[in-house]
């Protein structure tokens, strides 16, 4: 079996043991670009998470990531393989807001903050979508979204599981049946950072979105046991 997780930060174990979101951040790794700090990814949930279902593991997931990023990355990834049915796929889904922008062949992860590295061309579009974030809007899209891509999975026998990090549906109406495929979608206490939290699990430092390797192990743990309570694999 292949586990496959794809996300944004929170699956690239982004500052888990030091303070780098990307390789490149780090010198000795820029010839790696956006991909994990190799040390955080080791302490990473999903890196965890293949050694007790005895499987191999690769990792999509890219810090700052986008909901658009993680789907089309994740597509790409599963045209390689006939036998799909050798797949897991864990899924950590991003902010709803977030956005991918194909520049001149170049792909730009963007979102709300503000202090996103965009081309000259295109930074009065992101000052004006930065102003212009219609959060109920990109909820319900995010939403719709999402399900068609666990429709298009189950279509093609995947067995996936989606959870949510940051951002939730409690405020949809429209109630889909996914079945064992996500982790609570509509309950805001059940997201990554939410869970983790109310488990008395503290970030970084006081600045960061982003938790260390115990809160990653107790993430770990929670997938794996979702797994197996609910016979995924």
């Amino acid at each position: 079996m292949i586990l496959v997780v794809n996300g944004d930060s929170h699956a690239a174990g982004a500052e888990a043991v030091n303070s780098y979101a990307f390789a490149e951040d780090d010198g000795l790794y820029g010839y790696q670009g956006r991909k994990p700090h190799p040390d955080n990814l080791k302490v990473s949930w999903g890196y965890l998470l293949q050694h007790p279902l005895n499987s191999k593991f690769h990792c999509l997931a890219e810090s700052a990531s986008s909901n658009q990023r993680i789907i089309r990355t994740t597509r790409q990834y599963l045209k390689q393989y006939n036998h799909k049915e050798e797949l897991l796929l864990v899924i950590g889904w991003s902010t709803w807001e977030r956005q991918e922008w194909l520049v001149d062949d170049v792909y730009y992860q963007v979102n709300a903050s503000g202090i996103d590295d965009v081309p000259e061309s295109h930074q009065q579009k992101y000052k004006e979508f930065v102003v212009n974030v219609n959060w109920e809007e990109c909820t319900h899209k995010a939403h719709t979204n999402i399900w068609n891509f666990h429709k298009e999975l189950q279509d093609q026998n995947i067995n996936h599981v989606f959870f949510n990090c940051n951002t939730h549906f409690s405020d949809i109406k429209d109630h889909k049946d996914w079945g064992t495929s996500y982790i609570e979608p509509y309950n805001y206490s059940e997201t990554y950072d939410r869970w983790l939290t109310e488990k008395g699990h503290q970030k970084v430092s006081p600045k960061s979105y982003h938790f260390g390797p115990d809160a990653h192990r107790a993430w770990k743990t929670k997938i794996l046991r979702y797994i197996i309570d609910n016979k995924i694999i």
